[in-house]
This record gives C-alpha cells, structure tokens and sequence, in this order.
C-alpha cells in the first residue's frame, strides 16, 4: 500500500513510515531457553540518573558468561537477557548525577546487572574506571575483571616477595594475569597448565616453573599461596600442598564445584595453620575496585603486566566466542568487538 502524494513526490511506503517511527535499536547477544544465544535488535538504553551510556569497543568473554548460559550463576536473568559483565568503549552521555567531565572519555565499566554482549550499554557510574592513556579497548578489557580478581585475591592473601606461588588454570584470563601479578611482587611462580605450548608463554610472563596437568599432574612442592581458578575434584589434592601458615585463594570453578571431602586438609593439617579464601568481586566495594585498578594500572605502566588478548570475534560470533571459552582453548582473554 502507498499513501497518496504529490506527482513529483517520491512515495511513502507504510512500512517505511512505520520503521522510522520505531524506538531506537542496538545489536545485542540475547540468550535463549536452550542455552544458546542469538543476536538481535534491543531498545537503545538510557541512562538512570547515576549511570553512563557507553558506546561498546569492546566486550569481555570469561567462563562466568559460559555459566550464566548454563544456568549455573543465580543471578542472570536468564533467556531474553543480554550476558556480559565488563565493557570499554567511550561515554556519550551521562545522567544528571554524574559529572559530564566522563563524557568522552575511555572507560572500562563493570556491570552488575550484565548486558554487555551489545552495542551500546549503562553502567552504574561508580563502577566505571578510566582506561590507561594510550590502551587499546582490547588490552584494557583483556585486563579489566580478570586483572581485579588476580591483584585483589594477591593482596587478600597477603602473597609476598620470597613466597611460593602456584597458580592453577594459569593459562586463563585470571590465571595469566595473577602469574604476572605475583612474579610482580617478588614471589616464585608455579604453573598448571594444560600443554607444554602454553607452560612456554607463561615462562615468558614470569613462571619459573611449569606443571603440565595432563602428564604430571599435581605439582609435588609445597607452596605459601595457592591461587585457584579451576576448583573442581582435584581441589584437595592441592589445598594439602600449603605450607604451614599457607593461604589457599578460590576465585573460580572452571572445573566445576568440589566434593566436601576436598576441604579435609584443612582439619587434617590443623596444626599447619592453614587457611582457605573464597573470593568474589561481587564482595569488593567500588573504593576498593578503584584502588585496585589503580596498582594493575601502575604495574602496566613499570612494564610489570601486560595484557593477554587470546582471539577477537565480532559480535556476531558470540557463540564462537563463548564456545573457545568453554571448552579450554583460550590462552588469556577471548574479546567481543560490537562494532
């Protein structure tokens, strides 16, 4: 059907019409009852009065999102929600709590309520950080949660020049960053990995020795700090490898939940003084993000830490990003490019 017009005109298509009086869209990853997920047009967001619209460069693919798809994480939404929880791209519009000074800037933002599969999304302004001048978005989001969750488990902990380190899943996005971190303050870094490929990167990012899981198996030292990003059946196994006074940190669970016969050391080497650390950013108040991000930032800067970026997808290859993610190939941070 056309509406009638002018003889010179050019006719206006009903659905033409109807199109351009359509809310503004965005491309965004949503997912779906299966599990899966597909890209679609969302409703361009808005900013609340303390939040900021960030145009997307880049986003950040970790294991959280494979979970959130698998149901495993209580708080995603579930299927019509958009995955994603770290971003980088520029400010374009602040609400009228937050000062118009992030207005173009570069921003790495944290998202607490997901979404960041997208082209265009808000954050909590308080949970926005300014990238390091001169970064490229991959690099910053290639630090982003992961670099948090390897410096603040580090400082909880209290690992210290001199100390044995172990990391497990060292090939990770957590695991080559916290390799890094604590070689950065002076400890004598141990690897788990999965290949002797990957044990050779992680030497050149500060490992002085390397555990090949599927050959060796559990390292046969003892260690001060045991940062553990897999968990899994095997937690056990290397929560009685602490020293006395050793600290075991647990910020993930790649491998899946342990047994509760995994936490018996603990009561068995009792008298070793031992001590388990569970940690989430979930916990971390937005003062404590910032100075955490400030010492990442720092190291960054002495040359100390360097991003890992392991693949680029454009967004419409979602699904083959968390797939990498997934099945254990990526070696640092898988990234999402919207645009």
């Amino acid at each position: 059907m056309t509406l009638t017009t002018p003889a010179d005109s050019v006719p206006i298509r009903i659905g033409t019409l109807f199109a351009s009086m359509r809310e503004p869209q965005v491309k965004a990853v949503v997912a779906m009852s299966s599990g899966d997920t597909t890209v679609t047009d969302t409703p361009d967001p808005s900013p609340t009065p303390t939040q900021v619209l960030i145009d997307v460069e880049a986003a950040g693919v970790g294991y959280v999102d494979v979970m959130t798809l698998r149901g495993e994480y209580p708080a995603f939404p579930g299927a019509g929600a958009v995955p994603g929880m770290e971003v980088v791209g520029r400010v374009t519009a602040v609400g009228a709590e937050v000062s118009e000074g992030l207005v173009g800037q570069q921003v790495l933002a944290l998202l607490t309520g997901f979404g960041g599969f997208a082209e265009r999304v808000v954050a909590e302004a308080e949970m926005v950080l300014t990238s390091p001048p001169g970064a490229g978005a991959d690099d910053v989001v290639a630090l982003g949660v992961n670099a948090l969750v390897a410096e603040l488990a580090l400082q909880r902990v209290g690992a210290a020049a001199g100390e044995r380190v172990l990391v497990r899943g060292a090939g990770g996005g957590i695991g080559v960053l916290a390799t890094q971190i604590a070689r950065a303050r002076g400890a004598e870094v141990t690897v788990v990995t999965s290949s002797a490929a990957r044990g050779e990167r992680l030497r050149g990012l500060g490992a002085a020795h390397v555990v090949d899981r599927n050959r060796s198996g559990v390292p046969d030292a003892g260690f001060d700090v045991v940062v553990d990003t897999v968990a899994g059946p095997d937690l056990g196994q290397h929560l009685a490898l602490l020293r006395p006074n050793g600290r075991y940190v647990l910020c993930g669970a790649a491998g899946g939940f342990p047994s509760v016969e995994s936490f018996a050391p603990l009561l068995r080497d009792f008298h070793k003084s031992l001590s388990l650390h569970a940690f989430s950013l979930n916990s971390v108040a937005p003062e404590e993000l910032r100075g955490s991000w400030k010492r990442v930032v720092a190291l960054l800067d002495e040359g100390r830490l360097s991003a890992v970026v392991d693949h680029v997808f454009p967004l419409a290859e979602a699904a083959a990003a968390l797939r990498r993610v997934a099945d254990g190939k990526a070696f640092g941070k898988v990234v999402l490019r919207p645009r």
